[in-house]
């Protein structure tokens, strides 16, 4: 993928994830205000649950992408066609199973939360279960195809255009007092638009045929199941495990906190757009001296924006969280360690995403299959155990212990068996990084910030803490790495 394309890509997702941040605050912040905190947390259990339905997608999404890049690269048509239809089918199926889950989560969840009565909940769960059964059964294929091809900006517009169809379709239905059941079908009507609009173009502009094709036989389609499940349970365990042991408004505060926890990684996501692809095709090509050289780089660059922001994110999540539940009193929603601790867990994240782009792009699932069993594991074992004495907190200190063990495993993986270098090259990066994001936080802690009671006083503290982050991160960065801008220089002057 060329530089300009790779620049593209990642400014139309940054735009998306804006939008999709700005969903996330928005909306659950008039949901709270309107409907009050446990209607917050039912529709964020709900949406947890039906969310679990993604592991028959077996991480089969990414194995298809790791199998597109060779023929797109080769721009061989007929195998592009026919790993689509194998795909295509596989993901229709899943709709299929969809139904029956939706069907067991009618009958069993009325049971699991009795703070409602059934039959709200069980129209809630169809509502919210609709766009998930169109992306499956018409959508999901168009999208990895688009991504993988280099054409991730084209589903960012549309998905930041309709996005924003919704938040303004959902906030005029809020403001004129509708019942959440109406606003919830207006949503599911909008993000209709999008399959659609995939569908036609991908078969308007490609004009590939997946009907009647000869089936692709995806070998090493189950070894994408294990990174998929532990990624699965990161995300939902908690809410999982709130929604069978706590009540919904500490999954409503949960929401809250993982709102800006998923502000966070779409940001970072959206910095490493396209990179996977570019990853891709180095090893497809056997490029390897060109991957080590631009991984070098590209890791040092990366690094030095994560610090910025998580170190930020650090300072400001109470002060936000403060701010955004200012006006709301039927929940406490300030509490300090499990802020910190779902924020840890994030960069912690963070830091592994380029190791875990490579793997991804080179295909090493089954080489990587234990680490994603013991991340599982651990966190399930490690959450059900805290969250009957420290609730909140201990969900979420059984995501970090996991976490950690599972980057960790990425890190070494990756520089042994791909980069094929010494692993002390990223370890040197990881340590520094953790000594610029504590001198970031001793600073801001000296500063004198401005009472934090609006959203104006909120951002300017933001800015300021931005800036402490990034003044710091750069002279450390210009004492360490003193080679960075010739580097720098060297990579961005190739066509």
């Amino acid at each position: 993928m060329k530089k300009k394309e790779i620049i593209k890509n990642s400014i139309f997702e940054i735009l998306h994830n804006f939008v999709i941040v700005i969903y996330g605050f928005i909306i659950p912040k008039l949901i709270i205000s309107t409907y009050g905190s446990n209607v917050n947390g039912l529709i964020s259990s709900i949406g947890n649950s039906l969310a679990y339905i993604s592991l028959l997608d077996m991480g089969f999404s990414a194995v298809i992408r790791h199998h597109l890049y060779k023929p797109i690269n080769d721009n061989n048509k007929d195998k592009i066609e026919s790993i689509l239809y194998s795909a295509n089918k596989f993901f229709k199926n899943i709709a299929k199973i969809f139904i029956i889950y939706i069907i067991i989560l009618l009958i069993v969840y009325p049971f699991i939360t009795k703070e409602f009565n059934y039959k709200f909940i069980d129209i809630l769960i169809l509502l919210i279960s609709l766009n998930t059964f169109i992306e499956y059964y018409f959508c999901l294929t168009y999208k990895i195809f688009l991504y993988t091809s280099g054409n991730s900006y084209f589903v960012s517009i549309i998905n930041s255009i309709v996005s924003i169809i919704n938040i303004i379709g959902i906030y005029i239905m809020i403001k004129i007092n509708c019942n959440i059941l109406i606003v919830k079908l207006i949503s599911c009507l909008i993000l209709i638009i999008n399959p659609i609009i995939f569908y036609l173009y991908v078969n308007r502009k490609y004009k590939l045929n997946i009907k009647n094709k000869k089936e692709y036989k995806i070998k090493d389609k189950w070894d994408g199941l294990y990174q998929h499940i532990a990624w699965v349970i990161y995300n939902r365990t908690d809410i999982l495990i709130l929604t069978l042991f706590s009540s919904l408004s500490n999954i409503s505060i949960y929401a809250v906190y993982s709102a800006v926890c998923v502000g966070l990684r779409n940001l970072v996501s959206a910095i490493t757009s396209g990179i996977d692809a570019t990853f891709g095709n180095m090893i497809v090509r056997n490029k390897k001296n060109v991957l080590n050289d631009k991984f070098n780089i590209y890791e040092t660059i990366y690094f030095s924006l994560i610090i910025i922001i998580f170190s930020t994110a650090l300072v400001m999540i109470i002060p936000f969280v403060k701010v955004y539940t200012i006006n709301i009193h039927d929940a406490n929603y300030i509490n300090y360690s499990f802020g910190i601790i779902m924020i840890l867990a994030q960069f912690i994240i963070a830091i592994r995403m380029p190791y875990r782009a490579l793997i991804h792009a080179g295909g090493y699932f089954k080489e990587t299959k234990n680490g994603a069993i013991i991340e599982s594991v651990l966190n399930v074992i490690i959450s059900v155990i805290l969250v009957f004495k420290l609730g909140l907190v201990g969900v979420a200190i059984g995501s970090l212990v996991a976490t950690l063990v599972r980057t960790i495993e990425f890190t070494y993986f990756s520089n042994k068996y791909i980069l094929k270098r010494n692993i002390f090259l990223s370890v040197k990066k990881i340590i520094i990084l953790i000594i610029e994001t504590i001198l970031i936080i001793l600073v801001s802690n000296y500063i004198s910030y401005i009472n934090n009671i609006n959203y104006v006083n909120f951002f300017i503290n933001l800015f300021i803490t931005v800036i402490i982050s990034s003044i710091i991160v750069l002279l450390v960065n210009l004492i360490i790495y003193k080679d960075l801008k010739k580097e720098l220089k060297k990579i961005l002057v190739k066509k």
